[in-house]
């Protein structure tokens, strides 16, 4: 089975300890998660993020299905990263690294996914034409969210 990578960065004008708040607060990924997938928590949310933590929320990824969802929050380094993997939900396997560090001017966050898609060689076939773009697209729209609430970072 195929191991794939997504890689995204973005820079935002607000401070680390801004940046920080609203990242390790879960209730806050319905914020940054597109309408049409009707996110939303089922339990885990209740307070701010911490290593060992399971969220638990329905999500609806693709074609209407809703999905549980699983994630178990392995590793928190305030003000620098954490780490959410799948323990239950619509990927074979599901490995996010959330980096955040201070910059000139704001924050550079880095997310790092590594992932394996379900149905085997059905699942690789569709990758490039569904499951792929479908991930490009969430995470478009969370760029946009987060500059919507925090700014744009000027370009220099």
């Amino acid at each position: 089975m195929k191991l794939y990578t997504l890689h995204a960065t973005q820079k935002l004008p607000i401070s680390l300890e801004q940046a920080w708040e609203f990242l390790s607060n879960p209730a806050n990924l319905k914020v940054i998660t597109p309408d049409y997938m009707t996110f939303n928590i089922v339990s885990g949310a209740d307070r701010p993020m911490y290593a060992g933590q399971m969220i638990e929320y329905i999500v609806t990824p693709l074609l209407g299905i809703k999905t549980s969802w699983v994630s178990e929050i392995t590793h928190v380094e305030p003000f620098k990263y954490f780490v959410d993997e799948q323990r239950y939900g619509p990927y074979a396997m599901w490995h996010h690294k959330h980096f955040i560090k201070a910059i000139e001017g704001g924050v550079e966050m880095e997310d790092l996914i590594h992932y394996k898609v379900p149905l085997g060689f059905l699942g690789k076939l569709v990758h490039p034409y569904l499951i792929k773009p479908k991930l490009q697209e969430i995470f478009d729209y969370r760029t946009q969210a987060l500059e919507t609430k925090f700014g744009k970072y000027p370009s220099k």
